[in-house]
């Protein structure tokens, strides 16, 4: 059987034979090079890197089977790539921010405004 190597490029034989033979060892494996990349994350998406990884372990701890779980994540990336809000978006934004600035703020609600002062007197008489 081939080694795996978190220092080489990925096997998919390996891989692929290890999860064949020793399903608990492939989970133990996976999380562990998982969590490699996001500890050698730069700080500014670190947080992020977690927080993808957390909603992907949700989906996979929620359903049903693996095929149920992996078209859930393919829907869930594809929302994030061209969603609202997504990365197709924010592409969009980025070359021609003036057409797309409505398009990614829309305007807020109007909101009823109270005036705290004369609420502080009333409490006070």
């Amino acid at each position: 059987m081939n080694t795996i190597n978190n220092n080489s490029e990925f096997d998919f034989d390996a891989w692929a034979s290890l999860a064949k033979e020793d399903p608990e060892a492939f989970e133990n494996k996976r999380k562990q090079m998982l969590q490699d990349v996001i500890d050698n994350a730069e700080p500014e998406i670190k947080r992020r890197m977690q927080g993808l990884q957390w909603q992907v372990d949700q989906i996979r701890s929620t359903s049903a089977n693996p095929m149920a779980s992996c078209l859930k994540i393919s829907q869930m990336m594809w929302d994030k790539t061209i969603g609202e809000g997504g990365l197709v978006e924010h592409m969009e934004q980025l070359s021609d921010p003036m057409h797309n600035q409505n398009k990614l703020r829309p305007p807020k609600e109007s909101a009823i405004i109270m005036d705290l002062k004369d609420r502080l007197n009333k409490e006070k008489d």
